[in-house]
């Protein structure tokens, strides 16, 4: 039994000297929405205050696990108005639901630079399986750092009823709510 032990904590402390942090540069990544008005035009806003990381031990990211969390009072669609009605109990409800948060439950190689990362999306305390688009840029060395860093970009929609964010009509703001995030990531 000594033996197994002693063999269980070898390999646990290779596989976490092997696993690479890798943190959210936030002066250059956004996480982002575009909603449909009236059915005609469509609006975009974001979350200014976000933080991110992922963790891999593959050099092709196949076993990466990402988290990511937003302050939600820091949405920003440009308009104070709009942003003070979003934060409201309307939608957002801030007061009681500060943050939102996801946390992968898988990320598959699908072709290329192209993943596909499923993961547990919060908002208000609703969770519910979401699916992005996951597109890798580099692995590049930083020439002031000597630090590898990552472009990380994703996409998907979801549905704002399923989380309880807005009214039950999908005819002012829309019911899909396109999500766009861009990130850049460096090793730590």
């Amino acid at each position: 039994m000594k033996y197994f032990l002693t063999l269980f904590v070898a390999v646990s402390l290779v596989f976490s000297a092997q696993a690479q942090n890798w943190a959210v540069d936030k002066s250059h990544s956004n996480v982002g929405f575009t909603v449909t008005h009236m059915l005609l035009s469509e609006v975009d806003g974001q979350f200014t205050n976000i933080d991110a990381n992922f963790v891999s031990g593959k050099e092709d990211f196949s076993d990466a696990v990402f988290s990511f969390t937003a302050d939600v009072n820091s949405v920003d669609t440009r308009i104070e108005r709009r942003d003070n009605h979003l934060k409201s109990g309307d939608f957002f409800d801030v007061e009681k639901f500060p943050k939102m948060s996801f946390k992968s439950t898988s990320f598959k190689h699908v072709s290329g630079k192209n993943y596909a990362l499923v993961g547990d999306l919060t908002i208000k305390d609703v969770t519910k399986p979401v699916t992005l688009d996951v597109v890798i840029n580099g692995p590049v060395v930083n020439p002031r750092s000597q630090k590898q860093m990552v472009g990380i970009k994703a996409s998907g929609t979801i549905d704002r009823f399923d989380f309880g964010v807005g009214g039950e009509s999908g005819t002012a703001v829309s019911r899909e709510i396109a999500i766009h995030a861009n990130g850049e990531f460096t090793r730590e």
